[in-house]
């Protein structure tokens, strides 16, 4: 082989087309591409068209965290703040936070979560 000039001259690369889809090109009509294997752009378009998947939880410990801090302490959230659960220190302001980003991820279990304990304190009297 030995020395050249321009090694990009001397061996030269082929070119792939679109990401290595196999596509050739029609002798008749400069310019068009067909695409050998359509299925894969296909689902690839299919995959691109559906919404995008919201998978928003919690965890299971914060929201442990939150009904126990409900539970034993109400709505006085300096209290909860002096907790001894309160793991990571969190200021009242983070704790009604946390409480809010709950009540808004499952309203329905909080509603219901407020009522039993309402339920509880009135059986307790």
């Amino acid at each position: 082989m030995g020395l050249a000039e321009d090694p990009n001259k001397a061996v030269p690369i082929a070119k792939r087309g679109l990401l290595g889809m196999e596509v050739e090109s029609n002798g008749r009509a400069e310019g068009k591409k067909i695409v050998r294997k359509p299925y894969v752009l296909n689902e690839m378009e299919y995959e691109a068209s559906l919404p995008e998947k919201k998978s928003n939880t919690l965890s299971r410990d914060l929201i442990d965290y939150v009904r126990y801090m409900i539970q034993n302490h109400g709505e006085n959230y300096k209290e909860m703040a002096r907790d001894e659960k309160n793991y990571y220190q969190d200021t009242p302001k983070q704790i009604k936070r946390k409480i809010n980003v709950y009540k808004n991820f499952y309203p329905e279990e909080y509603k219901a979560f407020v009522a039993s304990l309402k339920q509880e304190q009135m059986d307790v009297q």
